[in-house]
């Protein structure tokens, strides 16, 4: 069966460009359900039907699980289902009776612009780390990207003739995202200070063609980068609960309540589904009553 899994991961990488965060919660969750149907004694992978899923499920549920935790897991499972029946290891196909637990959609956390503004103050740009922090910062806001599509950000993506840069979205499909004067000050004052700072520990010298560097010279993780937003969101006195991912749930408030239409946020985020882009319609509902009691006049 592990092997099966195997397979399984190999494909979502290999055909589906999963993300490595995709990848390891898949296999964590395929194999929650795999320890569960050894220990229903079942030998083969053939034998899943929707009375299994339905028996996990509600297993499960019974061990205290959130709904929207356990419709993720439900969606691993239907997915590596699917490969069975395409692999003819499963013929058996009424497991697709089993439905999704209804989840409610949870509210993005986000910074009011004042807030924002606030953060983008934080860092101490006296040293080569709170320099390309401030740069990171900028760029994050001004583009809404995701953090696994900053940190994959080589040098050569950024055309500062076009005030744009080239990233690496889900699925390997590649945009084309438009940087602030704000953003691309940042961006050339770390490349030509801190970043060549940074680079002089780093072995490979000129040819590191990572963008963001650690303190090693070498390519900046995702986790690092959350670490850092960690400490600015901490030092500047907001909420906690902030990510780097509420920066990008406020790149796409703030251009909703600026007047910007859905389509264009759904393209600048790269989301493939306008219905994953109008959760931010939600949190504009307070600008439009204000706009609607300001401008009509029998408000």
């Amino acid at each position: 069966m592990l092997e099966v899994v195997d397979g399984f991961i190999f494909y979502l990488e290999a055909e589906k460009k999963a993300s490595f965060h995709t990848l390891r919660s898949y296999a964590s969750d395929l194999m929650q359900f795999i320890a569960f149907f050894a220990q229903q004694n079942y030998r083969s992978l053939a034998e899943i039907d929707y009375r299994i899923l339905r028996h996990y499920l509600s297993c499960l549920k019974a061990k205290g699980y959130e709904r929207r935790t356990i419709a993720r897991k439900l969606s691993a499972i239907r997915s590596f289902l699917r490969y069975l029946n395409r692999e003819e290891l499963l013929k058996d196909k009424t497991w697709l009776a089993v439905s999704t637990p209804r989840v409610g959609r949870r509210l993005p956390s986000f910074l009011y612009v004042e807030e924002m503004l606030q953060l983008l103050s934080t860092p101490d740009t006296g040293t080569p780390q709170g320099v390309r922090d401030l740069a990171i910062l900028e760029t994050l806001y001004a583009s809404g990207i995701r953090v696994s599509e900053l940190v994959a950000m080589n040098v050569d993506d950024i055309d500062f003739v076009l005030k744009q840069f080239i990233v690496m979205g889900k699925g390997g499909k590649e945009r084309l995202v438009p940087l602030g004067r704000f953003a691309l000050q940042a961006l050339q004052h770390y490349l030509n200070t801190a970043r060549k700072q940074l680079l002089r520990k780093n072995p490979q010298g000129e040819a590191e063609k990572a963008l963001w560097l650690n303190r090693f010279g070498t390519r900046l993780s995702d986790r690092s980068v959350r670490r850092l937003v960690d400490k600015y969101v901490t030092q500047a006195g907001l909420n906690t609960g902030i990510s780097p991912h509420s920066i990008r749930h406020s790149f796409a408030t703030h251009l909703l309540n600026a007047g910007a239409d859905l389509r264009s946020v759904q393209e600048l985020l790269g989301h493939v589904n306008l219905s994953t882009t109008q959760i931010y319609t939600h949190i504009t509902q307070d600008h439009l009553k204000e706009i609607y009691l300001s401008a009509h006049p029998r408000a």
